[in-house]
């Protein structure tokens, strides 16, 4: 699976585009730039089948409207930030105002099943409140990669002062994260990429 990642924004988060040999493409967490990642979109002549939010923070989403608009496909998220996703709580003057609300009639509610399944893509949901209510892992298990969106950095992990956020669901999240395999690489919503391993072994949050 190709994997690029897309450093946008001022807050400098990671936004990954995956896709496979035949060009069916998902992306996670569309943060801001919508030229930058449409750019990579035409590119590599990528068909996009799902954009994926690992949660709805506006560094996270703010490109999903303009790049939804030329690219419509599913949209997922777990309701619980779906919510207030684009509510004016939501913003991050001067940098990120309210994130526009894509145009489509529903979205995929993670919270619904454990697992999906866009075309020959598979991955499981796991829910890593704590950053915000509706934070979610999702687990490529065939590929062994999580993308953890905020709940876990390099040597850190998310910040929880924000509207929404809880301290002590954080480090459930982040007891829950140590069960998956210790060699699976680590996606982060900002910073270096990491394994779950070095963060067990290193990362005084996972201790």
């Amino acid at each position: 699976m190709n994997i690029e990642c897309l450093v946008t924004g001022a807050y400098q988060e990671n936004c990954y585009v995956l896709w496979k040999d035949h060009q069916q493409a998902l992306i996670i967490d569309p943060g801001d730039n919508a030229d930058q990642i449409l750019h990579c979109i035409q590119k590599n002549k990528l068909n996009i089948i799902g954009y994926l939010c690992t949660h709805a923070h506006a560094d996270h989403i703010c490109a999903l409207h303009d790049v939804h608009q030329q690219y419509p496909a599913p949209i997922g998220m777990h309701h619980l930030d779906w919510s207030w996703a684009f509510d004016e709580i939501n913003q991050s003057p001067p940098y990120y105002e309210k994130p526009k609300r894509p145009a489509c009639d529903d979205y995929l509610d993670w919270a619904q099943h454990p697992s999906w399944n866009f075309d020959t893509f598979s991955f499981k949901i796991i829910h890593t409140p704590g950053h915000t209510p509706g934070s979610c892992t999702l687990y490529f298990q065939s590929e062994n990669i999580a993308f953890v969106g905020d709940t876990l950095f390099k040597g850190s992990c998310g910040r929880t002062d924000l509207p929404g956020g809880n301290s002590v669901h954080l480090k459930e999240s982040l007891r829950s994260l140590k069960k998956l395999p210790a060699d699976t690489d680590v996606y982060t919503g900002h910073g270096d990429s990491t394994t779950l391993q070095y963060e067990c072994e290193t990362n005084f949050y996972m201790q």
